[in-house]
């Protein structure tokens, strides 16, 4: 773990970031391959409780899923330190999803292009809410098998919305997700402050 010095002017600023999507498509990953502390997670051992539920034949090696939340901690530079919260995959623990981005920043919205259908909600969600956030495709195995255009078409987003791949596993990429993502919403928040009333 690295311990960063303060700016000059003594600031630091923390933002808190949700990392959400679909079950199974990497979300706890992400958040353990970049944290700089070892994350808090609320996975749990898959039971039979979960058959017909759970929809587990695109992960069929999955044997544990979040069932609150993951949390991480990465300091981007001197004075900016990203505060994430991963959330739940499945339907039923989405309860929790508007506590969980309460005085959130952005969101990263993890994607499985064998399983698009799978993010529609989480992009529902954050867009009904306004939140600004990002599409980062998780590259499996290192292969990215769609074009980023085409993922932004068949989501049917804004153009203004960044898609990104990535490779949950590894920390470089996932910490370029984040930056990417505050570049967007530091964007987007220079924009509105110019905008005419």
């Amino acid at each position: 773990m690295s311990h960063r010095t303060p700016a000059p002017s003594g600031r630091v600023t923390s933002a808190k970031i949700v990392i959400a999507g679909g079950f199974g498509v990497g979300k706890t990953t992400l958040v353990g391959s970049v944290s700089e502390i070892t994350p808090l997670t609320t996975e749990a051992i898959m039971t039979s409780a979960g058959v017909g539920v759970d929809d587990t034949r695109q992960v069929p090696g999955k044997t544990t899923t979040t069932v609150a939340m993951d949390f991480g901690r990465i300091s981007i530079d001197r004075d900016l330190i990203l505060y994430l919260f991963g959330t739940p995959g499945q339907t039923r623990f989405w309860f929790m999803w508007d506590e969980l981005v309460r005085g959130a920043i952005g969101a990263v919205v993890l994607v499985d292009t064998r399983r698009l259908a799978d993010c529609f909600a989480a992009i529902d969600f954050f867009e009904h809410r306004r939140l600004p956030y990002l599409v980062a495709i998780n590259c499996f195995d290192g292969m990215q098998y769609h074009d980023p255009q085409d993922v932004r078409d068949a989501l049917a987003i804004s153009r203004d919305v960044p898609v990104v791949p990535c490779d949950a596993r590894n920390r470089e990429s996932t910490k370029h997700v984040l930056i990417s993502l505050v570049e967007y919403v530091l964007t987007m928040r220079r924009s509105r402050a110019v905008a005419p009333a």
